[in-house]
């Protein structure tokens, strides 16, 4: 808030810009807070905890608010079936993403798929990622790296029991979900030297610079604003963390070309092989390709560790829920000393529980911000083109009109139910809907499922000595990605 002040005193001379930000909001308009000159309602919203800021106010204004970030007009959509409106209904006219200085910058200038505008070019890349990166053969060939990443994850745990040391499962799990990702995407070169300790670290920071606004976003077309972004540091904040990935990715890549694999032995190739092999027939440059590969390395990392990281912290809260867990798949793997995933199709009820995890706790609880591509009517309101949508999915997952006891953890609402998340039942959208949706849920559903398995499978868990179920926190850090503040970590024994 300090620094909006500042700002402001030094923006006076631009007082002739008040009528943009003070003009009264057509009665056709989504109702909303009063916001304040140049700064619209940033004062009202929290970046630290945006979805909770978010839901916060739709409980006050309704499922569709109306909001201005400074010069940015935006609404925020908090029910099922405005989101069904929205994402489906009217899907291509809220397809777009806008262009943020962070986003545009870690994208290559929107040339990945997550952040690319809605054109031909996005629509190639995704059948890249479709045929060739993510799809059901390839994600069932890695089949081995997972169950052998999750395999070491579950050593880990043995020793530390053996050494009577507690389980930081919030760092394990990172670090796995990471491992897994790095050998799916850069194979046998990840291996030959790259520490995947080196590279968890910058995650937070990627996920908090994609998620925050620069100032030249919010006063954008403001002569000058963007020194105020050098000014806080943030550029520098940006620029070295790019730089770090731009020179790993390189790296990769010429190795990659360097040992010749992209040109034979399709079924051993990893992401870069067959990006390389790709790159003359669909006219892809490094850019291209490192963007592509920020997607798979960041997206597929961080959702899959948080995701497993918040059932766990669910679970350990609700004993029955867990216990119920454990019987089922200690009875459905027996005495084979571990789950794979020929199992999983059998866990009925730890489906549920990874169901019910991604209502309470979407890995993404704000999915990534569109834009519309004209004027719309939505909900009944007018929305003017070039309007940010933030489609707050945490909000829906607790929506009372949607869900029954909305705000306790019940798995067994999924039991008989035919709700899945692949974008059809948008009481529970963690991954998106429409022609938006993320790419990688086969992967990522699969990687949670067996990691999350093998945990309760392999040990009985509990609290560390002195701390009770009341004393587990939901604290949230700041990022486009939903993970806990303060580490999860906790005891176990060796069942299996």
């Amino acid at each position: 808030m300090p620094l909006l002040f500042v700002f402001l005193l030094l923006s006076l001379p631009l007082i002739y810009l008040l009528p943009r930000i003070i003009k009264k909001r057509s009665r056709f308009s989504p109702p909303g807070p009063l916001g304040l000159p140049f700064i619209g309602n940033l004062h009202q919203i929290r970046r630290s905890s945006l979805h909770t800021s978010l839901w916060q106010l739709s409980q006050s204004y309704g499922p569709i608010v109306s909001l201005n970030l400074g010069f940015i007009p935006a609404i925020v959509v908090s029910s099922a079936s405005v989101a069904k409106e929205a994402l489906q209904t009217q899907d291509i006219i809220f397809c777009r993403r806008p262009s943020f200085v962070g986003t545009n910058k870690l994208s290559y200038n929107d040339r990945d798929v997550t952040f690319s505008p809605y054109n031909e070019y996005r629509r190639e890349m995704k059948k890249i990622f479709m045929l060739h990166l993510l799809g059901p053969k390839k994600v069932e060939s890695f089949r081995y790296i997972r169950e052998d990443e999750v395999s070491s994850a579950m050593k880990k745990i043995h020793e530390l029991i053996l050494s009577s040391k507690p389980v930081n499962l919030s760092e394990l799990l990172k670090s796995v979900a990471c491992t897994i990702m790095m050998r799916v995407a850069f194979g046998k070169s990840y291996q030959h030297g790259y520490d995947v300790n080196e590279v968890i670290p910058l995650f937070p920071e990627v996920q908090a610079l994609l998620a925050d606004f620069f100032v030249s976003d919010i006063w954008h077309g403001v002569p000058f604003v963007g020194l105020v972004d050098r000014l806080l540091g943030k550029m520098d904040r940006l620029d070295k963390c790019f730089n770090y990935f731009d020179v790993f990715y390189q790296k990769l890549i010429d190795e990659h070309i360097n040992t010749g694999n992209f040109m034979s032995n399709e079924e051993e190739q990893d992401f870069v092989d067959i990006l390389l092999r790709l790159k003359e027939d669909h006219n892809l440059t490094y850019d291209h390709m490192k963007a592509l590969l920020m997607d798979v390395l960041v997206a597929g990392t961080d959702t899959s560790a948080a995701t497993v990281v918040w059932a766990m912290t669910a679970l350990i809260k609700n004993p029955k829920v867990m216990k119920r867990a454990q019987e089922e798949v200690r009875n459905v793997a027996g005495k084979k000393g571990k789950v794979d995933e020929d199992d999983l199709p059998k866990l009925t009820y730890m489906k549920a529980v990874v169901k019910e995890t991604m209502r309470l706790y979407p890995p993404v609880p704000i999915l990534v911000p569109r834009e519309t591509t004209k004027d719309a009517v939505l909900h009944g309101y007018k929305i003017k083109a070039k309007t940010v949508v933030f489609v707050n999915v945490l909000a829906i997952g607790r929506d009372p009109e949607s869900w029954e006891s909305p705000e306790e953890f019940l798995p067994e609402r999924f039991l008989g139910s035919n709700i899945d998340f692949k974008g059809n039942d948008f009481g529970l959208i963690p991954f998106g809907a429409g022609r938006r949706i993320c790419p990688g849920i086969s992967m990522g559903v699969v990687t949670v499922e067996l990691l999350l398995a093998n945990l309760v499978y392999r040990f009985d868990w509990r609290l560390p000595n002195g701390m009770n179920t009341e004393d587990i926190d939901f604290d949230v850090m700041p990022g486009l990605t939903m993970h806990k503040t303060n580490d999860l970590c906790l005891l176990a024994n060796v069942y299996m």
